[in-house]
């Protein structure tokens, strides 16, 4: 899954403590091994955590550094994954130095990556998870660009790879990010490769109805090798409050 959580507001509607119960109850019932998650603040994600309950952990680091600022952070089933190894960086220039963005970016960001092994098996694949900025598409270009060259060169190419994010880009040929992600990143859109697929609305809703064949902004893409048996938007909602402004996306997949 990939889920952009909305980060915490104590200003009614849309509120943490009213959304809250709303994330738990959709978590608990997808039961997903695996959410990248984007904008998280961290009493937040102590908050997911507590409420996944005992099977779930995560990894992150805020893009501030720390537990400061938004997250790009990964949580996984312990029972089922087994964490090897992680590392963040920046989406920048200096992408080691914490808290680093382009100049004309609208925030700073960040990618998580992490190595798993599957439990129980010698099997092993990465995770990267990142969000990509709102507001310039010259730095989500950019971004796209440091994301894929990293994932080429810095990362095992002998290992499955599941990408997950908000890329603030819409999943369509002809959009730089997206077609720099799959060619240079030599990735496939698990959306379109899925055997079967959801009603496809669009990702970010604003607390609005689902807008149907709406911009896909969150995406899950994957190594070629990995199979996806069905993706899906997941439109839950609980007496009329959704979990967050975006919906999250999910995929089942098959590791070759």
């Amino acid at each position: 899954m990939t889920f952009n959580l909305r980060f915490t507001g104590a200003s009614p509607p849309h509120s943490w403590a009213e959304r809250r119960p709303v994330t738990a109850a959709l978590l608990r019932g997808a039961s997903p091994h695996l959410i990248g998650t984007q904008e998280g603040l961290y009493a937040q994600l102590r908050d997911i955590e507590q409420d996944l309950g005992a099977g779930y952990a995560w990894i992150g680091t805020g893009r501030d550094g720390g537990s400061h600022g938004e997250f790009a952070a990964v949580f996984y089933h312990t029972g089922r994954l087994v964490p090897l190894e992680y590392d963040h960086f920046w989406l920048s220039r200096t992408p080691r130095t914490i808290g680093s963005r382009p100049r004309r970016a609208g925030s700073t960001r960040l990618a998580t990556w992490v190595r798993f092994r599957l439990a129980d098996t010698s099997r092993e694949f990465y995770v990267l998870n990142t969000h990509l900025d709102n507001r310039s598409k010259s730095a989500r270009r950019r971004a796209a660009t440091q994301l894929a060259r990293y994932l080429t060169s810095q990362l095992d190419p002998g290992l499955p790879r599941i990408v997950t994010g908000d890329f603030n880009a819409p999943a369509a040929a002809g959009t730089s990010v997206y077609d720099i992600m799959l060619s240079r990143g030599r990735l496939v859109d698990s959306w379109s490769t899925a055997a079967t697929r959801g009603e496809h609305y669009g990702t970010w809703h604003g607390y609005q109805p689902p807008v149907p064949g709406g911009a896909r902004i969150d995406w899950i893409l994957t190594s070629p090798d990995v199979r996806t048996g069905y993706a899906a938007i997941n439109t839950f909602r609980d007496r009329g409050q959704y979990p967050s402004d975006h919906f999250p996306v999910q995929a089942v997949v098959t590791l070759p």
